[in-house]
């Protein structure tokens, strides 16, 4: 999304005396408080931030460099006809002069990173460097031969400088030369940095690079001076207009044509383009980036546009500037990067809010946020109120607002306004005796918490008539050791969190403290819900709780992040108990279930994704409203509440999913409308039963007397005035089937013997006898005999068993034996009666045994075996394994919903690939991978649904890190979709007409062949060796051309002569360095004089081929072939390049030339039997290309014949046998091979054919 920061123009200096002509600025360092300006007017101006002028320094002419110290204390400022440098300080706002003792003209001044050295250049190449702490001075005659105009300090107070004497020189900080070397033109914009070499070790400051002849950037690695790197660029970029480092060793670079390039400085790929843009049409005139933001700005063409270092090929903002006519001028960020400042060339200065610091604050449903530096907006958008602006005095640190009134402030100093309808009134401002930290309001006080201490007091005290000791108290007590930590205020508490792990409730209304909680380790934070009456605390080790100050319990959040920076309580009065925690990426919501058969806990109900730099700030009704860096606020609703949305087009997987969110949240009448839609059995079901679990008894009846349950509806209206809450959540745990539970609640509450009946009535004898003896004693001799009565049964059945065949009698007893807690012997009669999901029940809930209950769910192929092995492992956590069962039991919605949940899809994924998969599926998995923005992992998914212009739009949005995958997979959507308007979309972008970024000539290549349009694959395949070969790369050309002559030979197509002959030639490159290393120098110089012939096509080696080829003629005896390259090699433009090895040599063998040659052996044409030369390939009499061997580059002999087994190839079987003693690989394919699969072939007809017959 494209942000326009117009309206975020902080100020514009249009000041009449300076315009008309370029001017200079430069920011404050560290704080950027201050920008200082100066024009062709012999002033230096001093702006604050905000564009007050505060000071200005006057000049006896016109400003040539000024400079801040590295603290931004001190602004150097040197002027021409002044031998003074004068130093401006900020925090006196006084102006002193330094008298440098230079005759000449000073021409360059520039601060340490680190130290208090101050460099100044003049014109005639003398230096200064002057220490501000010890106030000497040292002067350095000679240091250059002309003027000083460039150069820069290291982290080691290195200096190097650049001068019109076309040198570069690095002085230490006494002024000694250490290191110098020429540059062929005049150099500019010097910059120190780390250049990254393959060890990675060296972390010091220790590259120089710099702008020579506004055409090439060089590098000077201080440890290698022998070995500087010029690079070049392309023509038509125009001249370089500034670089700037940045990252792991890059280098952004602006050219005057409207270019910015990116290039890597890792020597494995130093100088290679990482990135292209053109950002403007016409011209660029500076760019600029911001380390803080991780930003990237550019100016030219009127507008600023600014990317995302991470994200470079995407914009993420753009400042239109449609009144400068005259073109703009120079970019720089503030070291915070809040703000951006632009000079343009008809002489006026604009500053732009580039970011605002998020402050925000709410109370109750009103909220409070920053919108401009000076600016906070009031809003309460829940209650219908429109905003209200207020403008503050200072760029505040802190914001905080009450239920009447806002704070804010800086340091120690607080400014409180009263909020009346529409208006807002100044009240008063407060100076607290520490900094700081965090202030919180409610109705009538405020408090502020500073340096381990909370001061609670009335913000305005007329409010009530108080008594004095009530307007305010300091906590902690003077006695009590501890700081506070975090603190918050509700309607009635001041609530405070300290490093001992105490936190303390104090109730206003009566002046005294009312609980306290002790936790093992310190307190961090404290959220309380708009009631106090729950609070959730995060404790130094970052996990998170809920406490509960009635009745004094905490309970774990489960899942709790240790990234989470803050927690919101739902506002909206109907949502009690739900809360979310938040961190930079993700919400996640909670819910805190009070009331149920289990007792109280915290469960997580899911999570949702936030934008970049969004932070929460208040949360009504599943509505989350965020503050975002631009001063503005955006909504999001929380995936957990998707069932607010409209429900009429929903279909009914989706509603279920719904509907589980509902019962989670315990939005009961929600989930009733669900029912009504859904209508089916199963979903009235899981909602009595989610009501009963949370003990809403009223509810179930409603919903069970719907259903038609009249038994449970009895059975509920029988027991719904119990008040003892154990024993009304015993009697619903046993309508849940949870008997184990209700014997507990039972045992506990006001009624035990409860536990006796129920046991009884189930027939669980041996649990009865238990209780008995404790509850009952009388009871015994009835639930003995009963039992057995059991025992004896079972006995018998037990012996008889192994002769009965029956399911039903086994079944019986596996019952009987699973009530008696005998679950070994029950899971073996389980499993004679073929009842799997009992045996898989057994197994997980009893013999806890997962590892068997998996082995037989694989084996039964069990649905519900599946689906209770899913649960299982849920309750572990283990979701991956969840996942994997629930797909398994034919429930791809609840593994979905689980892996969306959990942040799981990968895993789903994998495993919907290997099932049979319905294209929904695939589509609900890309549409979740493209809500993430997850662009390669959406795109795999719609093309599996076969939505290809979907999949296409994903694959050509992903990062440049993932772009070799995703073109791939591009072009294969391409292949299958066979649409016209997808491969020309995809051909555009192949070719960069969409980013201005070209592609890898050889993925067009392959859309070619996917496309089965084998022509244009050929012609590709030609430009890419073409491209490959004249950057050197010969091996890949060779690879390039052989897969494509392969593969238009598997498809019967005629191979382009242009094809064949640029094989051949690069195959005969790549034999010469096998003959040479086999000691075999005839060949290697037959191949070498071939290659030689056509040197054009090796553009960047030249004169080594050449060279090369002298060499190996000279060596095999062909010494007017040696000669006549020699003689080539001597012209100008080759003479200088020369190896000095050879130089002299060659020279000798031109001056003295010995013109005897061994004649070439003669051999026999294929075709018609004419004797020509071995290496020749076109036969003089019957004008065939004659098919060439692939290990020695000779033409073919007909009797001599074989072929490479794996690329059809022909070779001479002789010279393959020589050759199979020394390589193991086939010279053209490059496949293994051994001398036993090659085989003399007697008729090689079908290998020469004519082109005619072809």
């Amino acid at each position: 999304m494209l942000k326009k920061f117009q309206r975020q123009r902080v100020f514009s200096l249009q000041e009449k005396i300076l315009l008309g002509t370029p001017i200079q600025f430069t920011w404050q360092r560290t704080s950027g408080n201050y920008l200082a300006v100066t024009g062709a007017n012999h002033i230096v101006k001093i702006f604050d931030r905000h564009g007050q002028k505060r000071s200005e320094i006057n000049l006896p002419g016109n400003c040539v460099a000024m400079d801040w110290d590295k603290d931004g204390d001190i602004l150097a400022v040197i002027a021409e006809k002044s031998s003074c440098v004068y130093l401006w300080d900020a925090n006196t706002n006084k102006t002193s002069q330094l008298d440098s003792g230079m005759r000449d003209q000073m021409s360059f001044l520039l601060w340490s990173k680190v130290g208090s050295f101050l460099a100044v250049g003049t014109v005639k190449g003398n230096l200064l460097i002057y220490n501000r702490q010890t106030s000497r001075k040292i002067p350095v005659l000679g240091k250059h031969t002309k003027r000083i105009t460039c150069g820069c300090w290291n982290a080691e107070n290195l200096l190097a400088l650049g001068g019109e004497d076309k040198m570069i020189t690095v002085s230490n900080q006494e002024g000694d030369t250490i290191r110098q070397t020429p540059v062929r033109s005049d150099p500019s914009d010097m910059q120190f940095s780390m250049m990254k070499t393959d060890d990675r070790t060296s972390a010091t400051e220790s590259t120089i690079s710099v702008v020579v002849g506004k055409k090439t950037l060089f590098l000077f690695n201080l440890n290698e001076p022998d070995s500087p790197i010029d690079l070049e660029f392309q023509q038509r970029y125009g001249t370089i207009v500034c670089y700037s480092w940045y990252g792991d060793g890059y280098i952004m670079i602006g050219f005057s044509c409207g270019i910015f390039v990116v290039i890597s400085t890792h020597i494995r790929e130093i100088g290679q383009e990482v990135f292209q843009a053109r950002d403007h049409k016409d011209n660029l005139t500076s760019i600029a980036i911001s380390h803080t933001l991780n930003k990237a700005a550019t100016c030219g063409d009127n507008c600023i546009k600014i990317h995302d270092l991470a994200e470079l090929k995407d914009m993420y903002a753009m400042i239109n500037l449609d009144d400068e006519n005259k073109g703009l001028g120079t970019l720089s960020w503030t070291d915070d990067g809040q703000l951006l400042a632009l000079s343009t060339q008809r002489g006026s200065l604009h500053v732009f809010l580039t970011k605002l610091p998020i402050l925000g604050n709410a109370c109750s449903t009103r909220i409070a946020y920053l919108t401009s530096l000076l600016e906070v907006t009031v809003a309460n958008h829940v209650e219908g109120e429109p905003p209200i602006t207020v403008s503050v005095d200072v760029e505040p640190n802190f914001v905080a607002v009450g239920l009447y009134h806002l704070a804010v402030g800086m340091n120690n100093r607080a400014w409180f306004y009263v909020l009346g309808e529409n208006v807002v009134k100044k009240l008063k401002d407060v100076e607290y005796l520490g900094t700081v930290a965090s202030i919180c309001l409610h109705s009538d006080y405020a408090a502020a918490l500073f340096e381990g201490k909370v001061q609670l007091h009335l913000i305005e005290s007329e409010i009530l008539d108080a008594q004095e000791e009530r307007e305010a108290r300091l906590f902690p007590a003077v006695d009590d050791k501890c700081r506070i930590l975090c603190h918050a205020l509700t309607g009635d508490f001041l609530i405070y969190g300290t490093d001992t792990g105490v936190i303390q409730y104090f109730y206003i209304e009566d002046w005294q403290f009312v609980n306290d909680y002790r936790h093992p380790v310190s307190v961090k934070k404290i959220f309380p819900d708009p009631n106090g009456t729950r609070l959730v605390f995060i404790d130094e080790k970052s996990d998170g709780f809920v406490y509960c100050p009635v009745n004094d319990a905490t309970y774990e959040i489960p899942d709790f992040s240790p990234t989470i920076k803050g927690v919101l309580w739902e506002n909206w009065p109907m949502d009690k108990g739900v809360f979310i925690a938040y961190d930079d990426d993700k919400v996640y919501t909670y819910v805190f279930h009070k009331d149920t058969i289990q007792g109280s806990k915290v469960i997580l109900a899911g999570g949702t994704k936030v934008p970049f730099s969004h932070k929460p700030l208040l949360l009504y009704n599943g509505e989350l409203t965020c503050q975002t860096q631009s001063g503005k606020i955006n909504n999001i609703y929380l995936s957990t509440h998707s069932f607010l949305d409209n429900l009429k087009d929903v279909g009914p997987d989706e509603l279920r999913q719904m509907l589980t969110q509902t019962l989670m949240l315990k939005r009961f009448s929600d989930a009733w409308e669900m029912c009504k839609i859904l209508n089916d059995n199963a979903a009235w079901n899981e909602l009595a039963r989610a009501c009963l679990h949370h003990m809403e008894v009223e509810f179930a009846i409603r919903v069970y007397r719907t259903i038609g349950n009249v038994g449970i509806v009895m059975s509920l209206e029988q027991i719904k005035g119990i008040e003892d809450h154990n024993l009304l959540a015993g009697h619903l745990a046993m309508f849940t089937n949870d008997f184990n539970l209700a014997q507990d609640l039972y045992l506990a509450s006001s009624c035990p013997i409860a536990a006796l009946e129920m046991r009884r009535d189930l027939q669980h004898w041996d649990s009865a006898l238990q209780l008995a003896k404790r509850l009952a004693p009388d009871q015994i001799p009835f639930i003995s005999k009963e039992y057995a009565v059991q025992l004896e049964f079972t006995a018998k059945v037990g012996e008889l068993l192994s002769h009965v065949s029956s399911p039903k009698i086994h079944l019986q007893y596996a019952k009987a034996k699973e009530a008696d807690g005998r679950y070994k012997e029950a899971v073996v009669a389980y499993e004679n009666a073929k009842q799997w999901n009992s045996v898989i029940r057994i197994y997980l809930d009893h013999l806890n045994n997962p590892e068997k209950a998996v082995s037989i769910v694989r084996e039964t192929q069990s649905l519900d075996g599946a689906k209770m092995v899913a649960r299982f492992f849920l309750q572990l956590g283990d979701y991956g394994s969840a996942i994997q069962f629930l797909v398994m039991s034919k429930c791809n919605n609840e593994a979905f919903t689980l892996a969306q949940q959990h942040n799981k899809m990968e895993i789903y994924a994998d495993i919907i690939g290997s099932e049979d998969t319905t294209n929904e599926d695939y589509q609900s998995i890309a549409l979740y991978f493209e809500g993430e923005k997850r662009h390669f992992q959406a795109g795999r998914f719609f093309l599996l649904c076969g939505q290809y212009s979907r999949a296409l739009k994903h694959f050509l949005k992903c990062p440049s890190s993932e772009d070799n995958m995703a073109i791939e997979m591009a072009i294969e959507t391409v292949g299958q979709a066979k649409d016209e308007l997808l491969t020309s979309q995809l051909i555009d972008h192949l070719m960069g007409e969409s980013d201005g970024m070209p592609k890898d000539a050889k993925y067009l290549f392959r859309l070619y062949m996917a496309l089965k349009q084998y022509r244009e694959a050929g012609r590709t395949a030609i430009i890419i060796a073409r491209e490959e070969q004249s950057s050197g790369n010969y091996r890949n050309a060779h690879d390039v051309l052989f897969s494509m002559y392969a593969e238009l030979k598997s498809q019967k197509i005629k191979i382009p002569s242009e094809m064949a002959t640029n094989l051949m030639i690069l195959h005969s490159y790549i034999l010469v360095k096998i003959h040479v290393k086999n000691g075999d120098h005839m060949k290697g110089a037959r191949m070498l004089i071939r290659v030689a012939n056509n040197i054009s096509k090796f553009p960047s080696h030249i004169v080594p081929i050449l060279t090369s080829t002298v060499i190996e003629c000279h060596r095999a005896g062909l010494k007017n072939s040696a000669f006549s390259f020699a003689a080539m090699l001597m012209r100008p433009e080759y003479r200088n390049k020369i190896d000095a090895k050879y130089k002299k040599k060659i020279e000798a063998m031109v001056r003295r030339p010995d013109t005897s040659e061994i004649e070439e052996a003669t051999t026999p044409c294929p075709f018609c039997e004419f004797l020509l030369p071995e290496c020749e390939l076109l036969c003089p009499g019957c004008k065939n290309n004659i098919p060439y061997c692939i290990v020695t580059g000779r033409h073919m002999l007909k009797d001599d014949w074989t072929v490479c087994p794996h690329c059809d190839f022909p070779a001479l079987y002789s010279e393959f046998k020589i050759m199979l003693n020394t390589e193991n690989t086939c010279p053209m394919c490059s496949e293994r091979l051994n001398f036993a699969q090659l085989k003399k072939m007697s008729d090689s007809t079908q290998y020469l054919r004519t082109e005619v017959e072809q």
